[in-house]
C-alpha cells in the first residue's frame, strides 16, 4: 500500500474512542514504520465517543478527498430513550428533566417519524464541534456557558422505526452531511409530547461503504504493521505530503 501517495481506510470505530484517537493510532503506526515524526492523516466525518461504526480515514494525498467523502449520504441506527432529556442530548451528561410517556404508542411514533422526512431545520447541540466566535461549542458548554447556535437545513432521506417500547425506540436514519442524530432524538421526543435523548448510535453506512466492509481496530493495526509499504520516488511534492 502506498500511504504517502494516499490510501483510504474504512474502520469500525469502537465505543468510547474519539475520532482523533483513531487518527492518532493510524498516524502513530505509520510514522514508526516510515521513520518520520509527522505524517498527513485525516478523517471524513466525526463520530462522538459514545457512537460506533463507519469511520473513513485518509492518508497522504488522499486527505485532499476529505470534503468529497464527507458529502456522502450516511445511515445510522439510533436508540432513543423517551421521557427524559439531558443537556448533551445523549449519555454524556445527566438527566435534567423528565416527562410523561403514558400517551406514547407505536401508532403515535409511526405517525410522527415521517414529519422528519425531507428538508428539515435542525439546531445543532450545544455539546458539538460547531464553532461559536472561533471556539468549539462543546468546550463552552462543558464550562456551563450559554451557547447559541443557528438552525441548519438538512435532508433526511429515510427514517424507519425498527423497535418500539414505551421507554425507548430504535430507528434507522439515512441523512445528509451535518445531521446530528442527538438533536434528532431531542426533536422526536418533543414531537411526541415528551422528551428524548440518545442512548446508542451506530453509523452503519457512508456512501456505499457499509460497516460490514470496515476493519476492526485490531485488524487495522495488523494491516498497518504488516502490509508492505510502497515508497514513491522522493520529490518536493512527496516530501510535502509526508508532513502533517
Amino acid at each position: 500500500m502506498n500511504f504517502i501517495s494516499g490510501e483510504i481506510l474504512y474502520i469500525d470505530k469502537p465505543l468510547e474512542w474519539t475520532s482523533f484517537n483513531v487518527v492518532k493510532m493510524v498516524r502513530g503506526i505509520l510514522c514508526r514504520r516510515l521513520g518520520i515524526k509527522k505524517f498527513k492523516v485525516g478523517h471524513a466525518g466525526t463520530l462522538d465517543p459514545l457512537a460506533t461504526g463507519v469511520m473513513i480515514v485518509t492518508t497522504g494525498k488522499a486527505t485532499k478527498l476529505i470534503d468529497s467523502l464527507q458529502a456522502h449520504v450516511k445511515e445510522y441506527v439510533a436508540t432513543i430513550a423517551l421521557g427524559a432529556t439531558t443537556p448533551s442530548y445523549d449519555l454524556e451528561t445527566e438527566i435534567d428533566a423528565t416527562y410523561p410517556t403514558e400517551h406514547i404508542t407505536r401508532e403515535l411514533v409511526e405517525a410522527t417519524l415521517p414529519k422528519f422526512m425531507g428538508l428539515i431545520q435542525q439546531t445543532p447541540p450545544s455539546f458539538s464541534a460547531c464553532k461559536v466566535d472561533g471556539k468549539r461549542a462543546y468546550s463552552m458548554a462543558r464550562k456551563g456557558k450559554e451557547v447559541e447556535l443557528k438552525p441548519k437545513t438538512l435532508m433526511i432521506d429515510e427514517i424507519e422505526l425498527l423497535e418500539y417500547s414505551p421507554a425507548a425506540i430504535t430507528i434507522r436514519v439515512v441523512c445528509s452531511k451535518g445531521t446530528y442524530i442527538r438533536a434528532l432524538a431531542r426533536d422526536i421526543g418533543e414531537a411526541l409530547g415528551s422528551g428524548g435523548h440518545l442512548t446508542a448510535l451506530r453509523r452503519t453506512r457512508v456512501g456505499d461503504v457499509r460497516v460490514e466492509d470496515c476493519h476492526s481496530v485490531d485488524s487495522i493495526r495488523e494491516l498497518l504493521r504488516t502490509t508492505p509499504i510502497e515508497m514513491p520516488e522522493e520529490t518536493e511534492d512527496s516530501k510535502q505530503n509526508i508532513q502533517q
